[in-house]
């Protein structure tokens, strides 16, 4: 391991959030809520005077190369330090005093997942409010995706960085260089971003709802800035929160190929065929699950869609507590959990894709036992799937339901009811946000006690990071020099 590289590239990460750390001040100079200014601005100056001290100190040469374990261990550092830093300024500011539950909120921010631990959001101040959601947007298409589009690294340094945090069981370059191909993505990010703010604010919505907004919808997470979620906007923004949350869930590969013009390969996308499918099933089940509830039936599908979207894209907002509905419309909600989004998109989750390839596999061992002389190769997308594919999405799946089985174990001492602690395993390894019960969205992450709270911690960076990269801090041999 060669931990030089390993701080210069916390020590980038460092400097990016201190940037980041000015957009609440310029919300907060808005507000007038001076005393919070000064709390961001002495983070950001301490995470920029700490980033400049690494990345000075531990300079990369020519001869200097990012093998994986170096890309993955940068990786899985820097989200843990980007979310502690983060967390700062909300034990500052008195708002989270508890550095345990100023962490839990911050990681839950930055890795989409939404969960929370306050139960008046309400009282937030509107610079941490902005912060808050803010991490949405900077963690949705992933910071080391920025990095790359800023900083000129070789292909062979930043495709292991890329790889570690891509979402998805391959990373794929729209164009030849990955710098171009960061560029082009947030790019494709920022658009539509700018899409939503101004589709937002054309519907009505006041112009720090449509920000804060648009930053957990494109970024797919569930922060919201009343104590309803977003119960209280109108039936035409909650339309539109559920339109742009299912193009956060989309695989970016589509935006690039509308740009490009090329609209025939559009259809190849076999992931996104059934990523909609899904949702226009689940939708449809539910709304006659919970029609007898609602007053008309375009009301029960307006708020079966807005759930069904917010799910499966691990978004996490809600208009209605769904906890209550019937068993079914709950069933298929934790199912819509684990399945997740589409690889490549800012979404979490199981990933469409992968849930495509375990039943293709499954369907090809069928195949073999019957026809055991026949070779039957595997696709996806039109493609053929290698057997390294299809061996890392059978180790994931193993390691998924580990996880799931330790994190249900660890906290259970916490004696809540089984449905509390499954569904917030899920919903943090998904990067969901609201689980039932206990953890369903009329309630809060704040009955767990501090280890438990950490064990879910660990459990939302390691879904955001698509669980290996964090594991590989446990391996000793990680740490070894060669």
């Amino acid at each position: 391991m060669n931990l030089r590289i390993v701080k210069y590239i916390i020590g980038w990460i460092l400097v990016f959030e201190a940037a980041f750390l000015l957009f609440p001040v310029i919300a907060g100079l808005f507000y007038k809520e001076y005393r919070h200014c000064i709390v961001y601005i002495v983070t950001a100056l301490l995470s920029l005077l700490s980033g400049f001290f690494l990345t000075r100190r531990e300079k990369l040469d020519i001869s200097d190369q990012i093998y994986i374990r170096e890309g993955f261990a940068a990786v899985s550092l820097s989200w843990i330090v980007l979310s502690i830093v983060g967390a700062l300024p909300f034990v500052f500011t008195g708002e989270i005093p508890n550095l345990i539950d100023a962490l839990f909120e911050t990681a839950s921010g930055f890795t989409t997942t939404g969960a929370s631990i306050l139960s008046d959001v309400e009282a937030l101040s509107r610079t941490s409010l902005f912060w808050r959601s803010f991490t949405h947007w900077i963690g949705g298409m992933g910071i080391f995706v920025f990095i790359m589009a800023v900083l000129p690294m070789t292909g062979a340094r930043s495709l292991n960085l890329i790889r570690a945090e891509s979402p998805g069981p391959t990373v794929g370059k729209f164009v030849p260089k990955l710098r171009q191909s960061s560029l082009l993505l947030y790019f494709l990010y920022i658009l539509l971003t700018i899409i939503g703010l101004i589709c937002f604010m054309l519907s009505g919505m006041p112009v720090f709802d449509a920000f804060t907004m648009i930053f957990g919808t494109m970024g797919t997470g569930g922060f919201g800035i009343y104590n309803d979620s977003a119960a209280s906007f109108t039936p035409l923004q909650q339309n539109l929160i559920t339109v742009f949350m299912i193009l956060g869930g989309i695989n970016y590969s589509v935006y690039f190929c509308i740009i490009s013009g090329n609209f025939r390969q559009i259809l190849s996308f076999e992931e996104v065929r059934w990523y909609l499918l899904i949702i226009m099933a689940s939708t449809i089940i539910i709304t006659c699950d919970i029609l007898n509830m609602f007053g008309s039936a375009v009301t029960a599908l307006r708020h079966a869609a807005f759930q069904v979207a917010s799910i499966i894209t691990t978004s996490g907002f809600s208009t209605v507590d769904f906890d209550r509905w019937p068993g079914l419309s709950r069933n298929i909600i934790v199912v819509l959990m684990i399945i997740g989004a589409c690889a490549g998109s800012t979404g979490g989750g199981f990933k469409v894709s992968r849930v495509l390839i375990l039943i293709k596999s499954v369907s090809k061992e069928i195949h073999s036992i019957i026809h055991p002389q026949r070779i039957k190769k595997l696709y996806l997308d039109k493609m053929s799937l290698s057997e390294e594919t299809i061996r890392s999405v059978s180790a994931y799946t193993a390691v998924y339901i580990v996880i799931i089985i330790a994190s249900c174990m660890l906290i259970a001492p916490d004696e809540l009811d089984f449905t509390t602690n499954f569904t917030a395993v899920l919903a943090t390894v998904n990067n969901i946000g609201p689980g039932l019960s206990l953890v369903g969205p009329s309630h809060n992450f704040d009955v767990y006690s501090y280890f438990s709270k950490c064990v879910l911690i660990f459990d939302m960076i390691a879904g955001r990071l698509e669980l290996f990269p964090i594991l590989i801090l446990f391996s000793p041999s990680c740490w070894r020099k060669y």
